[in-house]
């Protein structure tokens, strides 16, 4: 099985400090339904593994998450592609839970579900907890350039040094379907 595994917020949708709240705040960043789109047209699966700590803190429910998730769904199924499962973590960083990245309890969620091996697996995430999550089950890291992607292309370590770097999800996936 192809499969390819992507964070949300400043992934596929702009991101915000304040949480996105609600599908009217969620704005898919430019290229990346496309991308989406293409992994699926070329027989990939895609899933999101996303932290939402904002149910925890009480910042939105549960129906405002779902309706953000198909929102990005809808529009993702508009140009062609799909988005084969969605898994998050809807715990506060205080709750200490394995399923919060950096922990990489939500991708041994998916490794359990979909029955994979997450070894040749590409997790595409913008922050430094994205990459981590990504080592620690396994996976390989990418990092694009979009969301906290900047930020955090300045605190890479040595253990995370070798992460494909790239400016967004569509040119990540141009390289992964090596359309260039």
């Amino acid at each position: 099985m192809k499969l390819v595994i992507l964070d949300r917020d400043g992934v596929i949708n702009h991101d915000s400090p304040n949480y996105i709240k609600s599908a009217k705040e969620w704005r898919p960043i430019d290229g990346s339904l496309e991308a989406i789109a293409r992994l699926t047209q070329a027989e990939y699966r895609v899933v999101v593994a996303t932290n939402q700590a904002g149910i925890g803190r009480e910042i939105f429910d549960y129906e405002a998450l779902f309706g953000i998730h198909d929102k990005m769904c809808r529009s993702v199924s508009e140009l062609g592609g799909r988005i084969d499962g969605i898994f998050f973590c809807p715990h506060p960083p205080r709750a200490h839970c394995d399923c919060r990245k950096p922990a990489p309890g939500l991708l041994e969620q998916i490794k359990s579900r979909l029955q994979v091996e997450l070894s040749q697996v590409p997790m595409v995430g913008d922050s430094l907890k994205d990459l981590q999550a990504a080592q620690a089950a396994g996976a390989l890291p990418i990092l694009v350039k979009t969301g906290n992607g900047m930020k955090t292309l300045e605190l890479l370590g040595s253990s995370l040094a070798n992460t494909p770097v790239y400016d967004d999800l569509y040119r990540a996936v141009s390289v992964l379907l090596k359309d260039e």
